[in-house]
């Protein structure tokens, strides 16, 4: 497996120089052991009257335990905590040994003594390798061990055993997710999330920041819950794990169609005591980042702030000559420059309160706000029947700005029995744009003579989204072998768009609004669902059933237009669906196992894409939704073999298989041109072709190449097939792409890191989802223009990158650490967009993009702090809203 490593490694470095750094692995190949008697262990639990079952308070609680003295060169049995219960009972013995024995004493007048011997038994892990994540939680949770209502006269429960790891891999596999420590990523830092996905295995980012995952576009979630924040919002340096969920069950979302879910885990310290950073970048185009964050526990309370400030400045060019095929036949050849500049802040904060040892409530905000003006220069081409006959020179000038303001408020309630446990939260997202464009169109003849009067358009949009989600979960581990879970949400979205076309009159030098192009929309979307998971395991093998349950409406209004004409409204009410998923799991051996799932799942039309009015933003590459879309239903099944062959290192084999019905997808047609009277145009709009099929293979292989150098290796290879009988398209291809992700230490505190990844000829994707309005990416509501064409009549062409990072750290006194990071990405140019769609009898159309190509960035951050080296509590896990694998206390 070694040698297949290495061979994979170098060819594909000698094919593209791609590599990338896994970050916080130990060098050794494995998770790093105890360098001591850790003191990282608690019990808490509460005191009743044994007759009575009324709390005791008051009383006094000894914990003996063995200590070295240093003098007689011996273990020596100390008093290592003394203290009162509270008036409710509840006691906390914290900072504990991990090894050894502990004699535990409880004393009050009118009492017998209670005593009992408590111990923590260190196993690791079989097999060699750090655990994984769902082994992982489960013995964090046996470490935070809930005594319970004790008894003065009765014996407390069995503890159990605990494995504790002080490093994070860069890749972990839970039972339904592949996780990726993010934290640590040289070539991100001082940019935004989308730069992050770049370097993930299994992900693909097209040169707007679009990302698909299995060549769709993924359900973006923020801290396991949805949002309305784009990936280019949310700044990369507090980030501190994204998790790949391909085949969600039951309790996730039905909807996602095709490409599952992306969970961005946020960075959030619960350690107790206090720490923080700050950090500051600067580019080559003189632009400048800067952030901090600060994290304070002390007693029942955990409060957490993060801010960062960002400034861009995008540079992108392209080429796009599109050959139209109906007599008389004509060429267009665009040329397009644009600048875009501007700035985003992002600030997130919160508190967690410990009501007591089982009840924990939780407040989390969140605030961003971004502006950005672009210039863009088009010089438009014209050829009829081969004779060069006109040009036009376009010039755009556009404004957008955004603001998104989100909070969570979440309650967990812990039953005495470990992983018993209910809570639930309310979730709310609310996000506003608002921009111009003034779009400005000189006519000229091939002597550079005026042709015709110039065209001025100005465009005018606004728009609001709402997102509200209420959400309870139960969990109860029937027994050591079975589990339930159940949960009911809801989620409410409420979209609303204006937009106005104007044109400017010449006599009147005043802007008309063109009411036939200029509409006002808005929807409302509600979403209930019911869920049930039960999960067995025998002695090799795991079960995991679930149903759900989604019953939704969908509620469009085209409101009043100016002309007086009335509004319009229509309603789709969805029929109670059902969703069952089952997970399967054998366990091979202590290095292997096996797994296959199921899955079905809906996507439901977004707004961008019922949208039914047309965007002129751009008047070569016209936009318009379509509001009669139906919901896609998908069969998606799913295989992985995972072997932990050796220590830090995990070989990956899965293979999808995914069929579905009603499948949206972009489609191109030639239709009247509202801008200019008697004139035609292409539009790119959005259909529900009738079946496609998506299949394929992902290999992913990590591990210590030598003790320097630690590499990933993933190759994806997958095969798309769009069918629509009704309008005879049939789209095909077999492709593939691999990225490898490498790190040397070279010692001294310096690290470097080498990433790329190569992308062989690609169907474009399936549910495209609006570009970046839907998967991610842009986060602005109208596009700068320009863009290649999107549809499902066109290909993806090869193409290839390579980021490079170097990094300093240094280790302070007192717990504090400070890092230098340079890096540079698409080192040598290569990152173009190259793209090819066409439809039989109309046209074929090529476009070439490059952007922000060879960007150097120096970042610098400063860490501090004070803190228990302590555990992740139960009660704080339980708490946290990540999925349930947050559990080493990020932040660092």
């Amino acid at each position: 497996m070694k040698k297949l490593t290495v061979l994979l490694s170098i060819s594909l470095l000698a094919l593209t120089t791609i590599a990338q750094m896994p970050g916080g692995f130990n060098r050794a190949g494995g998770s790093r052991g105890f360098g001591g008697n850790m003191n990282i262990g608690k019990f808490y639990g509460k005191l009743i009257d044994a007759k009575t079952n009324k709390p005791i308070g008051g009383v006094t609680i000894q914990l003996r335990g063995n200590k070295f003295d240093t003098v007689t060169k011996q273990m020596k049995e100390v008093i290592l905590k003394t203290l009162l219960t509270q008036d409710n009972g509840d006691f906390s013995l914290e900072d504990l040994p991990v090894f050894g024995n502990f004699k535990f004493k409880a004393t009050f007048i009118g009492y017998k003594p209670l005593e009992k011997v408590l111990t923590f038994g260190i196993k690791f892990p079989t097999g060699g390798g750090a655990p994984d994540a769902s082994a992982m939680q489960n013995m964090m949770a046996q470490a935070d061990k809930d005594l319970g209502n004790l008894k003065m006269e009765q014996d407390a429960s069995d503890l159990g055993n605990v494995t504790v790891t002080s490093t994070k891999p860069q890749f972990e596999m839970g039972i339904d997710r592949k996780i990726f420590n993010v934290d640590k990523n040289m070539v991100s830092q001082g940019q935004t999330a989308v730069e992050i996905m770049r370097n993930i295995p299994s992900l693909a980012v097209d040169i707007d920041g679009n990302v698909t995952l299995r060549n769709a576009a993924p359900t973006v979630f923020v801290d396991g819950r949805p949002t309305t924040l784009t990936l280019d919002q949310i700044p990369a340096d507090i980030v501190d794990k994204v998790e790949l969920i391909t085949n969600p069950g039951a309790k996730y979302d039905a909807s996602g169609g095709n490409a599952g879910i992306l969970n961005v885990v946020l960075k959030k310290n619960k350690k107790s005591g206090y720490n923080g950073g700050i950090r500051a970048g600067l580019d080559s185009r003189a632009r400048f980042n800067v952030g901090g964050d600060f994290n304070v526990r002390q007693n029942k309370v955990n409060t957490f702030l993060s801010g960062n400030y960002g400034q861009r400045k995008s540079l992108s060019w392209n080429e796009t000559t599109r050959d139209n095929l109906i007599t008389p036949k004509s060429n267009i050849f665009n040329n397009t420059e644009s600048v875009n500049e501007g700035y985003f802040a992002f600030l997130r904060g919160g508190f967690d309160y410990f009501i007591d040892n089982r009840n924990t409530i939780s407040f989390t905000g969140n605030y961003t706000k971004g502006k950005f003006d672009s210039d863009l220069d088009q010089r438009i081409d014209s050829t009829i029947n081969s004779v060069f006959t006109s040009y036009q020179n376009v010039k755009t000038v556009s404004e957008q700005q955004f603001e998104n303001v989100g909070g969570q408020v979440s309650y967990k309630h812990n039953f005495q029995k470990t992983g018993h446990n209910i809570g639930a939260d309310l979730n709310y997202n609310s996000s506003v744009s608002n921009g111009f464009s003034n779009i400005n169109t000189g006519f000229f003849n091939p002597n550079n003579s005026v042709k015709r009067t110039p065209f001025a358009q100005r465009s005018l949009n606004a728009g609001d989204n709402k997102f509200t989600t209420a959400q309870i979960d139960y969990e109860n581990p029937i027994s050591e072998n079975k589990k339930l879970e159940a949960g009911l949400r809801a989620a409410i979205r409420d979209f609303r768009n204006d937009n106005d076309q104007a044109f400017l009159d010449p006599l009147t030098n005043q802007f008309i609004s063109v009411p036939a192009i200029s509409n006002k929309f808005k929807f409302n979307d509600q979403v209930f669902a019911a869920y049930t998971t039960y999960s067995f395991k025998t002695k090799k093998w795991n079960f995991q059933l679930g149903l759900r349950l989604e019953s939704s409406n969908y509620t469009g209004t085209l409101l009043k237009k100016k002309t007086g004409a009335d509004s319009t409204s229509f309603q789709v009410d969805f029929p109670l669906s059902l969703f069952p998923s089952a997970f399967i799991t054998n366990k091979l051996s202590d290095k292997e196992d096996i797994q296959i799932n199921y899955s079905r799942r809906i996507n439901r039309p977004n707004f961008f894409q019922l949208m039914p009015f047309p965007d002129y933003s751009d008047p070569q590459n016209i936009n318009i939704g379509n509001a009669g879309l139906n919901p896609e239903f998908t069969h998606s099944f799913e295989m992985n073999y995972n072997n932990a062959y050796k220590k830090g290192a995990n070989f990956l084999v899965s293979a999808f298989f995914k069929h579905t019905n009603n499948l949206i997808t972009r489609f191109i047609y030639r239709d009247k041109n509202e801008l200019f009277a008697g004139d035609t145009a292409f539009f790119s709009t959005f259909i529900n072709a009738n079946t496609a099929t998506s299949l394929g293979l992902e290999l992913t292989n990590r591990m210590a190449v030598t003790k320097w150098w630690d590499a990933t290796v993933n190759v994806n290879i997958f095969n798309s097939q769009i069918n629509d009988k009704t309008l005879n398209l049939t789209n095909s291809l077999v492709s593939w792409f691999a990225k490898t992700n490498n790190t040397f230490k070279l010692g001294k505190g310096w690290s470097f890191q080498l990433s790329g990844d190569y992308f062989a000829k690609t169907v474009l994707p399936q549910n495209s989802g609006g570009g970046g309005r839907g998967g991610g990416g842009g986060g602005m509501m109208f596009g700068g223009g320009g863009g290649p064409q999107t549809s499902a009549q066109g290909f993806i062409m090869p193409r290839w990158s390579i980021d490079l990072g170097l990094r300093k750290d240094w280790t302070l006194k007192d717990g504090k650490s400070m890092s230098l990071n340079f890096s540079m990405n698409d080192i040598f140019r290569t990152q173009i967009f190259n793209t090819y769609s066409e439809q039989t009898g109309l046209f074929s159309q090529e476009a070439s993009r490059l952007r922000d190509p060879q960007i150097v960035r120096v970042n610098f951050s400063y860490r501090f702090g004070k803190f228990d080296v302590s555990l992740f509590k139960r009660k704080n896990t339980k708490a946290d809203q990540s999925g349930g694998m947050d559990m080493m206390g990020s932040g660092n």
